[in-house]
């Protein structure tokens, strides 16, 4: 455990910079959003296109993993959802509590840390986690909250939903790199080079964004914040995990991979998703918060697990 740790405090460490610099105001929030945009659009997507390319769709897709992650994921979204009407809130509200319960920052901390920590053959079921949590479950909370606004589901909400998706770097990266993989064109060193440099980029600027991102989250709601956190790093990794194991007989690596993966802490996604549809902002900063600040160990604690299968 302690070994695990240790090599998961890098990471939290620079999230940490990353937190005092933007507390500090060193790192301003138009300065975070614009580190943000480089690595979401740039950086980011030059490592999962690099990673992509390099692996078949065949030898990557599991149906077994994707639909343990799919019912885990699933089943505490529906956990999330039943508490959320039992505390007599709206259906946006509700959807975006369940959001915070599932959708953890598998593409700026999970892609990075998973792949370093259970090793490179840990991008394949990552990636699979990764676009359920894209195609699935971020087009299901735009069609809640504007079937609940609208009184039904409109042509808009699914047009934007399909904007969403073609215009999201990571899905366009992944999609890219595996139609090169599928063509079987080899990338020329130069362009290989290119992609490892930019790419490298990615994961500590990354977790200074996390962190510079968090200096801007309140505390407020930390009931509700225990909560979703609670269910976020608690019950979508143990419920992955049943899934991936007992359900659905995952290989061991890969389930290990995808309950780590389930583990994470919520992601900063859904904090903008909030804001745009002004539902809960506050409760889902501090479940990011929370949820964040908690996983220093719990991300521990689960990885060490997994080693273990």
């Amino acid at each position: 455990m302690l070994a695990i740790f240790l090599k998961t405090l890098p990471f939290f460490a620079l999230i940490g910079l990353g937190y005092w610099a933007g507390r500090t105001r060193f790192f301003t929030a138009e300065a975070t959003a614009y580190l943000t945009k480089f690595v979401f659009y740039f950086a980011l997507s030059a490592m999962l296109f690099r990673f992509s390319a390099n692996l078949s769709l065949a030898e990557v897709w599991d149906s077994r993993l994707v639909a343990a992650y799919l019912w885990g994921t699933g089943f505490v979204y529906g956990i999330a959802t039943l508490t959320g009407f039992l505390r007599r809130l709206d259906v946006p509200a509700t959807a975006m509590e369940a959001q915070c319960a599932v959708i953890g920052n598998t593409g700026f901390l999970g892609v990075p840390m998973l792949t370093l920590l259970l090793g490179a053959e840990a991008i394949g079921p990552v990636v699979l986690a990764l676009a359920v949590d894209l195609i699935v479950f971020s087009s299901l909370i735009v069609i809640l909250i504007t079937g609940a606004r609208d009184g039904q589901l409109s042509l808009r909400a699914l047009r934007t939903i399909s904007v969403g998706l073609v215009k999201n770097p990571m899905i366009v990266a992944m999609t890219l790199g595996f139609i090169w993989s599928g063509l079987q064109i080899p990338i020329p060193d130069p362009m290989n080079e290119f992609l490892a440099i930019l790419g490298g980029a990615a994961t500590p600027g990354a977790l200074f964004a996390i962190g510079a991102s968090l200096a801007t989250k309140s505390a407020e709601k930390l009931h509700v914040a225990g909560w979703l956190s609670f269910c976020k790093l608690v019950l979508h990794p143990a419920f992955v995990g049943f899934a991936a194991l007992w359900l659905f007989n995952v290989d061991p690596y890969k389930a290990g991979v995808i309950i780590a993966t389930a583990a994470l802490p919520v992601a900063g996604n859904v904090y903008m998703l909030a804001q745009h549809y002004n539902v809960g902002p506050q409760r889902v900063s501090a479940a990011i918060l929370v949820s964040t600040l908690l996983s220093i160990l719990s991300v521990s604690l689960v990885i060490a697990w997994v080693t273990a299968l």
